[in-house]
């Protein structure tokens, strides 16, 4: 029977957020940024294992950060890049699942993602289907700056789409295409798979699966997670 994983990145440092600590550490709404992503994942019953990829050297991490969890292991062998880091996960945890389980990777900085949303993404695939990623189509409209920082074009936003994660694909041919292009240094698992000859499947994501990149960034997410709680306890 197939299974679905979860792997997380969680090796970077997040140097454009200007803290102390790894953004995934930094705390939002009373628990660290990456717990809240894993209590998502540890509440459905759909997902077999969790594993958190961190640097070996990550003086950050505290196993306190899992207290409570049952499902999510911890593999210290995390990269200097996110697909690195995500191939380097896959290799080790090859010999605990089967090459034909799906995995869902998911940034450590997107604590805005929610049961309903995952099982959009898993109920989307179908048998045809190689994997697929979370995505929200383009709203606003585009422009390419110079070197001057002045426009030199407006791009089209139809069939746009801004990708998000989870990125849910077969763990054997998912290794296989990161095997094949970390050194072309692929943004996230969709373009390793594009690398490869595939065409991911794009699903609806939403608006609160924001990946919290900058300082401000921490204010909205929190807000839109709150809104999204008032909406559900009044219903």
């Amino acid at each position: 029977m197939t299974q679905y994983h979860v792997l997380i990145p969680c090796a970077g440092s997040g140097s454009r957020m200007k803290s102390a600590s790894p953004k995934q550490y930094l705390p939002l709404n009373g628990k660290p940024i990456l717990r809240h992503a894993i209590d998502i994942f540890e509440a459905m019953p759909i997902v077999s294992q969790i594993f958190i990829v961190i640097a070996a050297a990550d003086a950050y991490w505290s196993d306190e950060l899992l207290q409570g969890c049952h499902k999510t292991k911890v593999l210290p062998c995390g990269g200097e890049s996110r697909a690195a880091s995500v191939y380097q996960g896959l290799q080790a945890l090859v010999s605990q699942v089967d090459s034909e389980d799906w995995v869902l990777v998911h940034d450590a900085a997107r604590p805005g993602i929610d049961a309903e949303i995952v099982q959009r993404l898993i109920d989307a695939m179908q048998a045809q289907d190689i994997g697929g990623l979370l995505a929200l189509p383009l709203a606003d409209t585009l422009k390419r700056a110079d070197a001057t920082k002045h426009v030199s074009a407006t791009i089209p936003r139809e069939a746009l789409w801004q990708a998000q994660t989870p990125q849910m694909f077969k763990i054997g041919m998912l290794e296989q295409a990161l095997a094949s292009c970390l050194e072309r240094q692929p943004t996230d698992e969709a373009q390793a798979m594009e690398w490869a000859g595939y065409s991911p499947k794009l699903v609806l994501g939403d608006l609160k699966n924001l990946k919290i990149t900058y300082p401000h960034d921490i204010a909205v997410v929190s807000a839109l997670m709150q809104a999204t709680q008032s909406e559900q306890d009044t219903q």
